[in-house]
């Protein structure tokens, strides 16, 4: 009788343990977002570093008694620029945008917005990426609703353009701006 090698049984073994995580992700409530932790939460610090010229980020500045964007962005992601008319729209609306650029080179950031004009009240430089690990960014773009006290109301993870856009991120707007 041969005898059964452990190395025969591993790949069986371990292919079973990925489809049922698999199964088990297909059964969530929600399997297309990701969870914040930050949400109903006073938003974390962010860096004190600044990107050039532009105005940094300060404490104060997510507690202005209005509604404020957080939006983690690098000169490097395609879906960021895809969103950048976007933000551009939203800031002659008059909404107040602050910008976190992380993981990405000052000079390649610099010429992206001399290029393409900039959206943010304010732009943090998080080269390292250790604010968007405090705010729980898993890849850009992400952005974040802020009520008029600093509080952390909603997390949209990728580009504001599109279906998802329209469907998840607006009515949340809508909602923080109402009240």
């Amino acid at each position: 009788m041969a005898k059964l090698s452990p190395l025969m049984i591993a790949p069986p073994l371990i292919f079973a343990g990925f489809a049922m995580l698999a199964f088990v992700g297909m059964f969530r409530d929600d399997p297309e977002g990701l969870p914040s932790t930050r949400i109903g939460q006073p938003a974390p610090a962010i860096t004190l570093e600044v990107l050039g010229d532009f105005p940094g980020v300060t404490p104060d500045m997510l507690k202005t008694g209005e509604v404020t964007l957080v939006n983690f962005w690098a000169s490097w992601c395609p879906p960021c620029r895809a969103e950048h008319p976007r933000l551009l729209q939203m800031q002659a609306d008059g909404m107040q945008i602050i910008g976190v650029n992380f993981k990405d080179q000052a000079g390649d950031a610099l010429s992206y917005l001399a290029d393409e004009s900039s959206p943010f009240k304010a732009i943090a430089f998080d080269p390292k990426g250790r604010t968007a690990i405090e705010w729980g960014v898993t890849a850009p773009p992400e952005t974040f609703i802020l009520d008029g006290e600093g509080v952390v109301l909603f997390r949209f993870a990728g580009p504001l353009v599109g279906s998802d856009y329209e469907q998840r991120f607006v009515p949340a707007l809508e909602a923080a701006l109402a009240k």
